[in-house]
Order: structure tokens, then C-alpha cells, then sequence
């Protein structure tokens, strides 16, 4: 239904020039009988200036007199021939310059926990297009090899009441596509019960190395290996004592006896042959 210009400052100005009740001016103003009331105690938009209904051609004196005369009768607009505003649709989503670079983490991610939604339902949760879905899912993006899946709501991509009433939509359309085809559905994880994709997380469906099936993507993952401690500069720069170096015990020299007296054998001359 129509609404007047300004209503308030209208519901005003019938407060204080007509005796018309709280519920005919909450009505015809669209707000409730509360509202109206706190605006006659003056506890609601103290001093404004009331709009006139009749002077601005909204309605007719004719209309305003016959509410006046009965309780019951409600006010309605003048049909008028000038064209009423319409309503703007929210438009593409915005994203932050800072948080573009992650949307396609935030593709990577419904890719492989959420199969079931369509490339319009991711398009519109993250503000992108579905080249860009494509490209991710075909691993042609530019930045493939440095894409990792990450929750987009932790990311701020996405507020998470849609991507919980996006999810649930998918679902409900998949599950009864597959009971219209005869297909046992397979168990699936509620939303809030996804697990969180760490940093080192499995390619991609259709890529090497990536998990055959929607329930070994879910499965844990291996425990990580120890990480070793970084050195210290202490350890890094510290003087290192020289290494003792080993002596070997000395050989006993050889004597000749000559006359009695012990003499050294390198000391004594070999006769020529």
C-alpha cells in the first residue's frame, strides 16, 4: 500500500489540527498506534513541523471530513497521475579493496564443502562473477598456486544468516531433486558444523591429489610434524673452543751400543757400500 510524504510530520500535523483517532492516523500514516501516541505526548520528534495532507494534494477535504465523522472509516490517498519513487534494489554487493584479494580463498571454500550451491548463489554470498567461479573451480585462475579455502564469513566476505538461508535453499532444492530421481541423499553436515580449512589444506575436486569422495574431504586431517625450534643468535654466534687435538705417544728412539756407550741410530753413520 501507499505511504504518505513524510509521514511523520503528517501524523503530526493531523494530531494537532484534527480529531481524528490514534488508529486512523497510524493507518493511514503507517505507524504504529504507540508511536502516534508518544508524538500527541510530545515524547516523539519534539518540534517538528507538521506536513499538511490536504495542501500537498495527498488527499481531499472531502476524505478528511468523512473520517472525521466515523470512527471506523479509514483515510486513503488521492489517486494521483505523478509518478511514485520506486524502491532501488541493493545493487552488487561492495567489498573492501583490502578483503578482494581473498575472494577467491572464499570460491575455493564453497567449492568443496558446499557442492550443492550454484554459481549465482556463490556469486551473489561474495560479490563476484562466474568467470571468476570458473576459473577457480577449473584451476586457471591467475593466482592459483597461492589460493587456499577459507570460511568467507570468518573472512567478512559474507554475512552468515545468508550463508545459512543460502545453504539450507540448496539443500532442500538438491534433497528433492533427488528423491524426484530416486537417489538415496547422503548424510550431510549441518553449516555450522563444517570443519575450518587450515592453510595446508587438499586441491581442489578434479585436481591431483584430491579426495575421492565428499566424505574423505571431511575427514581429519594428519597430524602435522614437529616443528623444529628456530636457533638462537646466542647458539648462532657463539665462539667455539678449539678441539683438543690428539698426540700420539712418542716412539722410543733407537740406540746402537758403540764401545760401551749408547748411541742414537740416526746419529751414526751408515758405511757406503
Amino acid at each position: 500500500m501507499a505511504v504518505p510524504m513524510m509521514p511523520k510530520a503528517t501524523a503530526v500535523w493531523l494530531v494537532d489540527n484534527t480529531t481524528l483517532t490514534f488508529k486512523q492516523i497510524a493507518d493511514f500514516c503507517r505507524l504504529h498506534e504507540l508511536e502516534i501516541q508518544a508524538i500527541a505526548d510530545g515524547e516523539v520528534v519534539p518540534g517538528m513541523t507538521g506536513m499538511d495532507p490536504v495542501a500537498s494534494g495527498q488527499i481531499t477535504p472531502e476524505e478528511l471530513d468523512r473520517c472525521l465523522a466515523d470512527e471506523d472509516a479509514r483515510l486513503e490517498l488521492k489517486q494521483s497521475d505523478f509518478p511514485m519513487p520506486q524502491q532501488r534494489t541493493k545493487g552488487a554487493r561492495y567489498t573492501p579493496i583490502a578483503k578482494r584479494q581473498d575472494k577467491p580463498d572464499g570460491i575455493a571454500w564453497f567449492l568443496r564443502h558446499h557442492p550443492e550451491l550454484s554459481d549465482a548463489q556463490i556469486g551473489r554470498l561474495l560479490g563476484t562473477t562466474k568467470s571468476t567461479i570458473n576459473a577457480v573451480r577449473d584451476r586457471t585462475h591467475w593466482n592459483t598456486s597461492n589460493i587456499r579455502p577459507r570460511d568467507p564469513v570468518e573472512l567478512g566476505l559474507c554475512n552468515h544468516a545468508d550463508y545459512i538461508s543460502d545453504v539450507e535453499k540448496a539443500r532442500k532444492k538438491l534433497k528433492a531433486q533427488q528423491e524426484k530421481d530416486g537417489i538415496e541423499a547422503e548424510p550431510i553436515l549441518p553449516p555450522e558444523e563444517v570443519p575450518a580449512i587450515s592453510p595446508t589444506a587438499l586441491p581442489l575436486a578434479g585436481t591431483p591429489g584430491a579426495p575421492a569422495t565428499a566424505a574423505d574431504a571431511t575427514m581429519p586431517y594428519p597430524p602435522a610434524k614437529p616443528v623444529q625450534a628456530e636457533p638462537v643468535a646466542s647458539e648462532v654466534f657463539a665462539t667455539k673452543e678449539p678441539a683438543e687435538e690428539k698426540t700420539e705417544p712418542e716412539k722410543p728412539k733407537e740406540t746402537i751400543t758403540i764401545l760401551g756407550v749408547e748411541v742414537p741410530a740416526d746419529q751414526v753413520e751408515k758405511p757406503e757400500n
